[in-house]
């Protein structure tokens, strides 16, 4: 899927979560795309899942199970893992802000305007192990414009 194409289909989810959730539509739209490789992951086509998230135990919802590579002993290895599963873009999106705001060490995210500003303070307050994450969700934002759907030119 071309970048172009992936970001019409889900700004609209993204732009609905904004707005419920303050979480920046750009930070989401961006975030997606990385995670999800511009939704062709198999996560994403079969799952609806574009953040990578797992159904740990306390997921009640439908699960996906799918093969990943984890370092075990040592080794990598391929293991099956459970993966949440999720009707539309939007309940994936509503969810990955439902984490930000009940983690309190993403607390302050929510004080930034910007998707830029957002993604800086996630990469922060520890989200990723990535030291460029922040960067790398910037770049994104900045070379499709998707600052424009924060409402910021």
């Amino acid at each position: 899927m071309i970048a172009q194409d992936f970001i019409n289909l889900v700004a609209p989810a993204a732009l609905a979560s904004a707005k419920a959730t303050g979480v920046p539509a750009s930070f989401t739209v961006a975030e997606a795309a990385l995670e999800s490789g511009w939704g062709s992951s198999q996560l994403a086509t079969q799952g609806k899942n574009l953040f990578g998230v797992k159904a740990d135990p306390s997921w009640h919802g439908d699960v996906l199970t799918l093969n990943t590579r984890e370092f075990l002993h040592g080794t990598w290895v391929m293991v099956p893992a459970r993966w949440r599963k999720y009707a539309d873009w939007q309940a994936c999106m509503d969810d990955h802000a439902a984490f930000l705001h009940q983690n309190r060490r993403y607390e302050s995210c929510f004080l930034c305007a910007t998707g830029d500003a957002f993604a800086r303070a996630v990469a922060q307050a520890g989200y990723a192990t990535d030291p460029d994450y922040a960067a790398k969700l910037t770049s994104i934002i900045d070379q499709h414009q998707l600052a424009s759907l924060d409402g910021v030119a």
